[in-house]
């Protein structure tokens, strides 16, 4: 699409938006899966209508290009006139978090931008995350990150009802477990706070994707869909992120439940393929940060794991064909997840 002007580009647009799914299914686009592409904020929006994505959730900052009221203003503008609902997001409102910025200001600071671009550019939510797996093993657990992610949300509790946005907290990188989530969003306040459900990263957490949707479902106001691949080993499991319909979670009967529990809610395709990444539960050692993981869901977990076998690996793409297989991964999983859901082709 770099080689083609923006003018030929829009002239494909009709046939792409007659693609456009459903009036109940909210299909969209988290733009990680093109993290490598370079692209501007228009570039993205262009290449996701062509897939008639109805939401595009730029999550982090990144994808925008700036944060300038002007442009995200015209990316707005620009969403609309494509037909697409824009969700804007950013990276670790944690302060105390491995992940955390700390060079772009305090926790509040950051997150009041962000919020006031969202609110700007027609978004009705901001994304955001507390950490990764590494947060679970600092000083105080996870259960003292996100006491410090609910004090950073209550801060801005009366900016966002007066905007009228609401926070969606990510169950992110192996950070919490769906419970624990939801701890999160009922002590900040589900009046403005809820859940990015991801449903590749509770695999990254010892948990099942599909008791999370449902711990999650009543607080979800966006998610990011993913496929996964387990199998145990001699030393616990392993966890790959696939193409969707590559996985052994079930990722079809996840999405069908999602539409059930989540009516209208943007149901994205984030999709990261790469792993294997190794759990190794059977030695003592590994279960520093996982003391609380309850044993009825690691069951579940380790079930869906005793159902895969090591696959055939996947020798790492050359540098300088990365976007390129990226773009392939994210248009082979969109074409899945249109004929899954009966939606058509593009």
């Amino acid at each position: 699409m770099r080689g083609m002007r923006r003018r030929e580009f829009l002239a494909t647009l009709p046939a792409a938006a007659a693609a456009a799914a459903p009036a109940g299914v909210n299909l969209g686009v988290d733009l990680f899966s093109l993290r490598s592409q370079k692209w501007t904020a228009f570039e993205h929006l262009d290449y996701c209508a062509k897939f008639g994505a109805r939401t595009v959730h730029f999550s982090e900052i990144r994808f925008l290009g700036s944060l300038d009221d002007g442009h995200v203003r015209e990316t707005g503008e620009h969403a609309r006139r494509l037909g697409i609902e824009l969700e804007i997001g950013m990276r670790s409102i944690c302060p105390t978090s491995t992940a955390f910025d700390r060079n772009a200001g305090t926790a509040e600071e950051q997150l009041l931008r962000v919020m006031r671009a969202a609110k700007i550019a027609g978004s009705k939510l901001v994304r955001a995350f507390l950490g990764t797996f590494n947060d679970r093993r600092t000083p105080g657990g996870i259960e003292a990150r996100i006491q410090d992610t609910v004090k950073v949300l209550k801060s801005v509790r009366a900016q966002a009802l007066d905007m009228g946005l609401k926070i969606a907290v990510e169950n992110h990188a192996g950070d919490m477990q769906s419970r624990e989530l939801k701890t999160l969003i009922e002590a900040a306040g589900p009046e403005f706070a809820g859940a990015c459900y991801d449903s590749g990263n509770p695999c990254w957490v010892l948990e099942d994707p599909h008791a999370a949707l449902e711990t999650l479902a009543p607080y979800v106001l966006t998610s990011h869909i993913r496929d996964s691949y387990l199998w145990n080993d001699a030393a616990g499991t392993q966890v790959n992120w696939t193409r969707s319909g590559e996985g052994n979670v079930d990722i079809g009967r996840l999405m069908k439940r999602f539409l059930q529990l989540c009516p209208r809610k943007a149901m994205s395709l984030e999709v990261i393929v790469m792993g294997p990444r190794a759990y190794p539960w059977r030695r003592p050692e590994f279960w520093q940060g996982y003391e609380n993981v309850r044993a009825a869901d690691f069951a579940r977990f380790l079930d869906i794991a005793a159902r895969g076998t090591p696959p055939a690996p996947r020798p790492a793409p050359p540098k300088e064909r990365a976007a390129e297989i990226e773009r392939e991964d994210f248009e082979a999983s969109m074409r899945w997840t249109r004929s899954f859901l009966g939606l058509g082709g593009v």
